[in-house]
């Protein structure tokens, strides 16, 4: 079967300990999570949980069984790639020299990125977009000295007046 990249949004209660169950059913079956990212939604009872994992149809089935049987796990939606925005933002440091400087910054603007914080000796860039802009960046960024970054992860909502709901 053919494997692909899925992409899951949860609603959860917004209780302690709802994350370790949804990320241990993962570990327990043996399922690897590309990327995790949770927060509060619009109503402070809840949160949102956006899961990617690659698998095949068969896991991601088993998957969202498995997540709807969990305790404070409200609505489980696999997301359609082609009818949801996703998103991930960058922080990343680069060594800021005299000679790199202008590369950077023109690397940045095309990017539509920016410069959060500067430095004499480092950059911060910050960059949101689909995961492949950020990789490009990313690699882009390399031979300038990548000092350090941190990735959030993918956040998803679906376009339109589709949306999960917090009952």
């Amino acid at each position: 079967m053919e494997t692909r990249q899925y992409v899951i949004g949860t609603i959860v209660a917004n209780v302690s300990g709802v994350l370790s169950r949804v990320s241990g059913m993962f570990t327990r079956r043996g399922f690897n999570i590309d990327s995790l990212t949770v927060g509060e939604t619009e109503s402070s009872g809840f949160s949102r949980i956006t899961i990617a994992f690659h698998g095949d149809d068969d896991i991601k089935e088993r998957i969202v069984r498995q997540l709807e049987k969990l305790h404070d796990v409200k609505e489980v939606e696999v997301l359609d790639n082609s009818e949801t925005v996703i998103r991930e933002l960058l922080l990343l440091k680069v060594k800021n020299t005299p000679s790199t400087r202008q590369d950077i910054m023109t690397a940045v603007e095309i990017f539509r990125s920016k410069i959060v914080d500067y430095s004499t000796t480092a950059l911060i860039c910050e960059l949101t977009g689909e995961t492949a802009k950020i990789d490009a960046f990313i690699e882009l960024m390399k031979p300038y000295g990548i000092m350090e970054m941190c990735r959030t992860g993918i956040v998803a909502v679906e376009r339109g007046e589709n949306c999960l709901k917090t009952r």
